[in-house]
């Protein structure tokens, strides 16, 4: 079957999902929360760009949703009674990527506004199943559809800065094309907009407007990921629950806190998913028994979180932390770019680790360029009949060296010890020494690196032999261990010598918690009501299962802080 034919059945197979039609008691639960309106031929509905458009339903007439491509109108979808507009921007709260307008001589609709939509979807289960598994089937159709353009990210092909904005919206989840300036499209963009080579790269919005050279910030506000936590001349924003770090901790984190009703708050710097959405497979998470990416358990855990009430910005990189006990709000928190202070009454950290750098010659000038920290379907299509390097022995190298396997002509593992099954989960390193196009290289390191504009080979040395060899290869992917990200933090949260963050019983003689007649919890830090979860915790065991069972006891003790501070407060 070629890929069209796949394409194909996928959207047969998916219709009914994508956009199904409201029945009478959905559409009574919905009436309430909505108004009535009613348009004339020409009216738009939606427009690309827009942010928190709530849910139309269409009651009568027609609309139609278009993808607005260089001067064209693109047909996506038409709607009847009975049908709703939209796909998962709804829940993010991103930006919306194509425009509707009615095109029937009069049609009726039921607007319900954003605010009350989340309310619907987290308390009328009802009406939330179905519009929540449509809104994400849309996307993923839209995802598979090779003329839809989205954003488009125009850039020369050896341009690191257009490779970042592309890896930025591909792990954020942001359907664009990356658009090669040599290419005829490329050439055509350059023409229309009048680009030249001090312009790129250029992002151009699915509203038809070029952004010259944008930063990732201006990218994330594009896009709509980066909210704005505070109002015009807000000087602090409040929170029961800020949660710094979006790793399988956070998102789990944020699902239960929502859930609970807490004000809740997520920041992330990069991209949703930590080293966890970079993975391309994870088999032994529990319930996906044939596996699942990384990437698509924790966009779906985003989306959970987002349908409880959770506010996500991205990238939102927290500065420092100031802690007051006597505070109602306990924590003060400086985010970069943000001129208000998020203060809150519980902190979650769960900021994760970084994969360290290679200490290879030329590294750096190949970062993006041929050195990568994920394998991906984006990396994916580099190595495809290519010879790739994998450096690493832990569960992310073999994960990698798995996927990457699948289309690669060759693999090589490369491990500076001389057991696998050392640091690598049982079957998985079964796995990887039986898959015939995987060599190990066991006691080798990377020693050089070289190439013009892209990476094109690296030098192997047998640290016990002192053997060397030059391997051609486009691509390395990195995952030689990790360090906690935990400079922002107080010296007052204390560390172990490693620099990960301790907790429960190993802080209980630090001062905050000798002046307190209760003791901490055992995710809690050194401060009370700041807590630490996932891999940058000390002792966390390093999985995806872990640090989502981690995320969601931390909120239980979040929960007896919040009420002890409650109590203190109301006897007080």
């Amino acid at each position: 079957m070629t890929d069209e034919e796949r394409d194909e059945q996928f959207y047969r197979d998916t219709e009914s999902v994508a956009f199904p039609k409201l029945d009478d008691h959905q559409l009574s639960l919905l009436e309430p929360l909505g108004q009535r309106r009613v348009l004339k031929r020409g009216d738009v509905v939606l427009k690309a760009g827009q942010r928190d458009m709530g849910l139309t339903i269409i009651l009568r007439g027609e609309i139609q949703v278009f993808e607005q491509r260089d001067g064209t109108e693109q047909l996506l979808a038409t709607g009847h009674e009975r049908d709703f507009l939209g796909d998962v921007a709804m829940l993010q709260g991103t930006s919306a990527l194509a425009t509707a307008f009615v095109t029937s001589d009069e049609a009726e609709i039921l607007h319900v506004p954003a605010a009350e939509l989340r309310r619907a979807l987290a308390e009328i289960p009802g009406v939330s199943s179905t519009i929540v598994n449509a809104l994400i089937m849309r996307r993923r159709r839209l995802n598979r559809d090779r003329e839809f353009a989205g954003f488009r990210v125009v850039a020369a092909d050896d341009d690191r800065d257009g490779h970042q904005i592309d890896d930025f919206l591909d792990k954020n989840h942001i359907p664009h094309r990356l658009v090669d300036l040599a290419s005829d499209q490329g050439r055509e963009l350059s023409k229309r907009f009048r680009l030249t080579n001090r312009d790129l790269p250029t992002l151009i919005t699915p509203s038809g407007s070029p952004l010259r050279r944008p930063s990732l910030r201006e990218v994330a506000q594009a896009a709509g990921l980066q909210r704005p936590l505070a109002r015009d001349n807000e000087t602090e924003i409040l929170s029961d629950l800020t949660i710094v770090g979006a790793g399988p901790a956070g998102l789990a984190a944020a699902v239960y806190a929502g859930s609970e009703g807490l004000n809740t708050v997520v920041l992330e710097s990069y991209a949703p998913g930590g080293q966890a959405g970079s993975s391309s497979l994870i088999e032994n998470f529990f319930g996906f028994p044939t596996g699942v990416s990384g990437g698509d358990l924790t966009w779906l855990a985003q989306l959970q979180a987002y349908r409880f009430g959770a506010k996500f910005s991205t990238p939102a990189e927290a500065l420092s932390l100031r802690y007051n006990a006597d505070d109602e709000y306990r924590a003060c928190i400086e985010i970069e770019g943000c001129p208000a202070i998020l203060r809150a009454k519980a902190v979650l950290i769960a900021t994760g680790a970084n994969y360290r750098r290679l200490e290879a010659e030329n590294r750096e000038k190949f970062e993006s360029l041929g050195v990568y920290y994920a394998a991906t379907a984006l990396e994916g299509q580099i190595c495809r009949n290519e010879t790739v390097i994998v450096a690493g022995a832990g569960n992310s190298a073999g994960q990698a060296a798995m996927f990457l396997s699948d289309g690669a002509r060759q693999v090589l593992l490369v491990v500076r010890g001389d057991d696998l099954a050392k640091n690598m989960s049982d079957y998985l390193s079964r796995r990887v020494e039986a898959q015939n196009n995987i060599d190990i290289l066991y006691r080798t390191e990377i020693r050089r690196m070289s190439g013009n504009q892209k990476l094109e080979e690296v030098e192997l040395g047998n640290t016990q032999t002192g053997e060397r060899q030059i391997i051609r290869t486009p691509a390395v992917f990195s995952m030689i261990g990790a360090r906690p990200c935990t400079e922002w933090l107080p010296s007052e949260i204390e560390r172990d010598d490693k620099g990960f963050i301790k907790t429960g019983a190993a802080v209980a003689d630090a001062p905050a918690w000798r002046a307190s007649k209760q003791q901490p919890t055992p995710l809690e830090t050194s401060l009370p009501g700041i807590f630490a979860a996932g891999d940058v915790r000390s002792g966390s065991v390093k999985r995806c299962a872990a640090a989502v069972g981690e995320g969601g006891m931390a909120v239980a003790g979040i929960q007896m802080t919040l009420a002890s501070q409650d109590k203190a407060k109301n006897d007080g």
